[in-house]
């Protein structure tokens, strides 16, 4: 998705693959205009709190999208300050 973000003239959108809140994040992060979707809120147990958790998603997903990731590492780097602990 990131490579026909990049390349891409005209907006992006995901219409295949979403089945939960997290696949709408992931598409947003990478830098998708949009995301439709429809059975995974059709057929969710509870189609009401499904299509909220994906607007949130959406939101979030974009929203991380435009602040920027980190530099990815190849190693975990622990950044947390060791002074103060018991």
């Amino acid at each position: 998705i990131r490579l026909i973000v990049e390349q891409a003239k005209v907006p992006v959108l995901v219409d295949a693959g979403v089945g939960t809140a997290s696949d709408a994040a992931v598409a947003m992060e990478l830098g998708c205009d949009g995301v439709l979707m429809n059975t995974a809120i059709a057929q969710a147990r509870d189609p009401i709190r499904m299509a909220h958790a994906m607007k949130l998603a959406v939101e979030a997903g974009r929203a991380a999208y435009l602040a920027g990731r980190m530099p990815k590492k190849l190693y975990a780097d622990p950044s947390s300050p060791l002074a103060g602990l018991i």
